[in-house]
C-alpha cells in the first residue's frame, strides 16, 4: 500500500490564469524564474494526478498543473464545440505566455498526452521538451488501430450519446469511478480512499462531469477515428521536439499494439520507458519510475 503525499500549501501554490475567455485554476510548485515544465492531467482527473510529481520536479523546475478547460475550478465552457482540439492547444499556449515563457516542457497524460502531441506537432517553437505517458500521437492511433483497440474504446462512442453518459458515470455517487481506479491500476493500493474522495469532488463541480465527456465529444471522430490525412495544423503529423514515452503495459483502454513503432512518428531524439507492472495510471502506479524517468530526461 502506497503512502499518498500530503499537499503541502507552502511549497505547493494555487492560483488561477486568464488565458484568452478561459480561467483555468493551477497548481504549481518551484521558483518562478526555472524552467517551465507543465503537467497536464488526462480523464476524469484534474491538477490532482501529478500530486506525485508536482513536489519532486518542483525542486528543480516551476512546476504548473492546470485543471483543463471544463475539470474542477477551471471555466467550463457550455458548448461542445469549445472543447475541439484547437481551442486547447490554445489554452497551453496561453498558460506559457501568462507566466511570461516562450517555451515549456509539458508532461502530459491521457487526454492530456492527446494535447500535449497536438501542442508539439503544430507550434514546436513552444515546446522544450514533450514527455507522453501512455497516449501515442493520433496518426499512430490510426496506424496502429485494431479490433481489439477499437472494442476497448467502446466508451468513446458512449461518450458521443447526450446525457446518458452523465447518468451512467454518476449513479450512485460515482460507483463506477470508484472502481475503475481501483480495478485498472496493476498495483494495489495506487490509490487511497481520499484521492477518489478527491477526483469525486473534482467530477461534482458543476459542468464538469459534461465538460470532461465534452472532450470525447468534440473530438473522436475528428482526429483519432478519421480516415485521410491530418489537419493542415497538423503539418504531417510527425513531432520535431525531444520526447520521451513512458507507457505502463497493463493499460486496459490504450493496448500495447496501439504505442508499437512511436518513434517513426517523431523526428527529434526520442526515447521510451516501459513499465510491465504498471497500467494505465502509470504517474500513480509507478511513482519512482515514472519520476525517475521525467528528471533524467528533462535534465538531458
Amino acid at each position: 500500500m502506497q503512502t499518498q503525499p500530503a499537499i503541502n500549501e507552502r511549497t505547493t501554490r494555487f492560483d488561477y490564469a486568464q488565458v484568452g475567455k478561459v480561467r483555468l485554476h493551477y497548481a504549481q510548485c518551484g521558483r518562478d524564474n526555472d524552467q517551465l515544465v507543465i503537467l497536464l492531467h488526462g480523464f476524469p482527473e484534474f491538477w490532482y494526478s501529478w500530486r506525485h510529481q508536482l513536489p519532486v520536479l518542483g525542486e528543480r523546475y516551476h512546476v504548473v498543473a492546470p485543471d483543463m478547460r471544463g475539470y474542477n475550478l477551471s471555466d467550463k465552457p457550455p458548448r461542445v464545440a469549445d472543447y475541439e482540439i484547437e481551442f486547447l492547444v490554445g489554452d497551453i499556449l496561453g498558460l506559457i505566455k501568462h507566466f511570461g515563457k516562450d517555451k515549456a516542457a509539458i508532461v502530459a497524460h491521457d487526454w492530456g498526452a492527446g494535447v500535449a502531441w497536438a501542442v508539439a506537432q503544430r507550434h514546436p517553437e513552444a515546446v522544450a521538451k514533450l514527455a507522453a505517458l501512455q497516449v501515442p500521437p493520433p496518426a499512430a492511433w490510426r496506424a496502429n488501430l485494431t479490433l481489439r483497440q477499437f472494442f476497448a474504446s467502446w466508451y468513446m462512442f458512449f461518450f458521443q450519446l447526450p446525457g446518458v453518459p452523465e447518468r451512467w458515470a454518476s449513479a450512485n455517487d460515482f460507483a463506477r469511478l470508484d472502481r475503475m481506479y481501483r480495478e485498472t491500476s496493476a498495483r494495489r493500493g495506487a490509490f487511497s480512499d481520499a484521492d477518489i474522495a478527491a477526483y469525486k469532488e473534482a467530477l461534482r463541480q458543476p459542468r464538469a462531469l459534461t465538460s470532461a465527456i465534452n472532450y470525447y465529444r468534440a473530438n473522436v471522430f475528428r482526429s483519432l477515428l478519421r480516415g485521410g490525412a491530418e489537419t493542415p495544423d497538423d503539418g504531417d503529423g510527425r513531432v520535431r521536439v525531444p520526447t520521451l514515452f513512458i507507457y505502463g503495459e497493463h493499460d486496459m483502454a490504450v493496448l500495447p499494439s496501439t504505442v508499437r513503432d512511436l518513434g517513426r512518428f517523431v523526428d527529434a531524439p526520442y526515447r521510451e520507458v516501459r513499465i510491465p507492472d504498471s497500467g494505465h495510471w502509470v504517474q500513480n502506479e509507478a511513482i519512482e519510475e515514472v519520476n525517475t524517468a521525467l528528471l533524467e530526461f528533462l535534465s538531458e
